[in-house]
């Protein structure tokens, strides 16, 4: 199957919505996980640190097997941060794994 990027971009101040849907985004990233399609999943801190506290996140990455482009764009679209306002744009590319 090919791989897909998805990048997310949260809207300024959305901290208290992505921790509030943290858990349900997770569990479709588990589920990718456990059929074996994620590739790497995770947030752009918004300073230059592993833990940001209340500077919060300026968006997200995630690389994963899709069917298509269209099975991509459906996924990202039906993401938890998406419906709660969190991203405010979500790009969606293929992707070619080179390395490692």
């Amino acid at each position: 199957m090919p791989l897909y990027v998805i990048i997310g971009t949260d809207r300024a101040d959305s901290l208290q919505d992505r921790l509030a849907n943290r858990p349900a985004h997770l569990a479709r990233l588990e589920q990718l996980k456990l059929e074996g399609r994620l590739v790497l999943a995770g947030p752009f801190p918004s300073i230059d640190s592993v833990d940001p506290g209340p500077a919060g996140f300026s968006g997200s990455l995630i690389v994963a097997e899709f069917a298509s482009l269209d099975a991509a764009q459906a996924w990202a679209e039906a993401d938890p941060y998406r419906s709660a306002g969190v991203y405010t744009d979500v790009v969606v590319k293929p992707f070619k794994h080179v390395l490692p």
